[in-house]
């Protein structure tokens, strides 16, 4: 697997403690993002709220990086990423947030270095649109939206 360099800044040493994003296995894609929160935040459900990494990160130009849910609060709590996936662009130098969604039917809460998302680093590959008056066939044609049935 090849290793990409990315480099990446906390913005305060207030949040010294919360650790940097890391795979949690060997065959992990996305590194876990933790939240960098002075105190709790409370998620009420059906609720937004975006919540600070006290992280920048410079990526490295044809490349980008997509926030995703973690799927153990999804399953568990019925948190999501709002715009899943996110993301964030080689040129952004902000701060990385993360837009949280509560899906699920209780609150829930947000502790400081609690893991929130995942960051995904992937290659971004750009389209030389070409304008036509027709497009070819395909056995599909303009089927979508469930076309295919459920079974």
């Amino acid at each position: 697997m090849e290793k990409i360099e990315l480099k990446i800044k906390r913005i305060s040493d207030d949040f010294s403690d919360v650790p940097l994003p890391s795979y949690q296995t060997e065959g992990s894609s996305g590194m876990d993002v933790r939240a960098a929160v002075e105190e709790k935040i409370i998620l009420e459900k059906g609720k937004v709220k975006l919540i600070p990494t006290n992280l920048t990160v410079e990526i490295p130009f044809g490349y980008e990086i997509e926030v995703r849910p973690r799927s153990g609060l999804a399953a568990k709590h019925g948190i999501g990423v709002m715009n899943s996936p996110g993301t964030i662009d080689s040129d952004y130098r902000g701060e990385v947030k993360i837009i949280l969604f509560n899906f699920g039917e209780n609150d829930f809460e947000i502790n400081r270095g609690e893991r929130i998302a995942q960051l995904i680093l992937s290659k971004v590959y750009k389209a030389n649109l070409v304008e036509v008056k027709e497009l070819s066939d395909s056995d599909r044609g303009e089927g979508g939206f469930g076309h295919t049935g459920k079974q």
